[in-house]
């Protein structure tokens, strides 16, 4: 079993930059950063596959997810932010779907307990 733990969320002003962390207690191969605000579904942000990347439209070039080296610890940096980034964000690991489901919640097995982002205008 492998544990995630976020860091590195706040409140930033419109326009301003965060970077998430996600360390996990093990290897992680593909991994992803999800988020979700109050009183909607959780959305896939951006995921990792192998030297790969896969971003939502509405982060594309604002935001990028990275790995370190041992591939066990995760980035989401994140840049140009947006009221409507507001959300609790989460990384996920174990995906067991094909790249194409790489953004979909229902594929990864563990979940760290989320990093609070909010962005004010």
């Amino acid at each position: 079993q492998v544990q995630l733990v976020e860091s590195g969320g706040g409140s930033v002003q419109a326009g301003g930059s965060l970077r998430l962390s996600c360390a996990a207690s093990g290897y992680t191969d593909t991994t992803a950063w999800f988020r979700q605000a109050p009183g909607k579904e959780r959305e896939g942000v951006a995921g990792i596959y192998g030297f790969s990347t896969f971003y939502a439209d509405s982060v594309k070039g604002r935001f990028t997810i990275s790995q370190d080296s041992p591939r066990n610890t995760m980035y989401l940096q994140m840049n140009s932010l947006k009221p409507e980034d507001t959300a609790m964000y989460y990384c996920a690991a174990a995906f067991r779907g094909v790249v194409a489901a790489i953004l979909r919640p229902e594929e990864y097995v563990y979940w760290g307990k989320g990093t609070q982002v909010t962005v004010s205008s």
